[in-house]
């Protein structure tokens, strides 16, 4: 009896290092990652000497103005280093998005997006921009970035309120969400036919998703509304675990889920909105990044909400990278990157899975 419970306990160990030790792998994916695109760049600066710039800047280092140590060091904070930063802060905050609403509503197809969301914040963008705000003034991108943000709520409200005060089954609030976004869709094509060239050009780039806009004045809102809505889903692990059982079942082991699935999409509403309304609509990250992890590690979200997260933040960062280098000196916005990279990824996935949705949560 000892040595089935001394092997029960080994099992259950090797369980959990397995988990632990993929997440470890990739947060060290995203500090390598990380360096790396920070050497990318006009001015060429080796992989050991970023490290050496970035350890200087936080010991205090200062240089004296124009010498190569001060480019060095100006370059990489004030250029590179943002553009890293919001690739890490949107890969986790998706991720983890993706991860709650594929649990929340038992779909293997929900992510971020699926009330609605990124349609609402494309509105209120393209909105701003051919009411002339640009990005080419302060005062313009935060017009813009505010403008998306609060179209951006509108239709997580309309989902909400229809769970309120209809009751309404998860698979209604999924559909609910594909005709919000296809009404949103219909402004937004109505206000593109009829913009001007130059117009239609910074809303076709924003829409497409980058982050080649990324500065330090962006972060603040995107990083605490991320700390917000991923703190939310990694301290209710286990209420997610329980909708993945059937909602009949979540409720018959004393969870309130039409009340706790209320709560997660105002949360993840507002984490989305807030990212998406910087980065522009950034596809497949919420989707697929759970689903490679579940198929690595297992459901359990205790262990796979932090492996996504991780994950995902890797993901978009080498999705940019791709991008900055296979066109050069321009770029490929990293939407049109992890469009050619995801979709083929999530067929895979789709025609490999012979299990039933998540497979066994251990």
């Amino acid at each position: 009896m000892e040595t089935g419970s001394e092997n029960l306990k080994e099992e259950y160990h090797g369980y959990v290092f397995r988990k632990i030790l993929f997440i470890v792998l990739c947060i060290i994916a995203i500090i390598v990652t990380a360096a790396y695109g920070c050497t990318l760049g006009g001015r060429e600066i080796s992989f050991v000497d970023v490290y050496k710039v970035i350890f200087n800047h936080i010991g205090g280092a200062t240089y004296e103005q124009g010498s190569s140590e001060w480019w060095d060091d100006y370059i990489i904070w004030e250029i590179r280093l943002p553009r890293i930063v919001m690739a890490i802060v949107a890969g986790c905050g998706l991720s983890i998005g993706g991860i709650a609403m594929q649990s929340m509503l038992n779909n293997p197809l929900a992510d971020p997006y699926t009330t609605g969301i990124s349609s609402g914040v494309c509105f209120g963008a393209i909105s701003a921009m051919v009411m002339g705000f640009t990005y080419s003034s302060i005062l313009g991108q935060y017009g813009i970035v505010t403008n998306a943000f609060l179209f951006g709520l509108i239709p997580a409200a309309a989902i909400i309120l229809l769970s309120r005060f209809v009751d309404a089954s998860p698979a209604t609030m999924i559909l609910a969400g594909i005709a919000i976004s296809y009404t949103f869709n219909s402004f937004n094509t109505l206000i593109m036919i009829t913009s001007e060239a130059e117009t239609l050009k910074s809303v076709y780039v924003w829409q497409i998703g980058t982050l080649s806009r990324a500065s330090w004045n962006d972060l603040p809102t995107m990083l605490t509304v991320t700390i917000v809505g991923s703190a939310f889903v990694l301290l209710t692990t286990r209420q997610l675990n329980l909708l993945m059982l059937g909602e009949k079942s979540a409720i018959s082991l004393g969870l309130d889920a039409g009340t706790y699935r209320i709560v997660c999409l105002a949360i993840l509403s507002v984490s989305t909105a807030g990212i998406i309304s910087y980065t522009g609509i950034i596809g497949f990250v919420g989707l697929v990044s759970p689903h490679i992890v579940r198929m690595l590690i297992g459901a359990d979200n205790r262990y796979l909400a932090p492996a996504a997260m991780a994950f995902g933040s890797a993901l978009l960062m080498v999705a940019d990278i791709i991008g900055r280098i296979i066109v050069q000196p321009a770029e490929l916005p990293v939407g049109v990157i992890l469009s050619f990279v995801g979709a083929p990824i999530f067929l895979y996935i789709i025609m490999r899975q012979k299990k039933g949705y998540g497979g066994d949560l251990y």
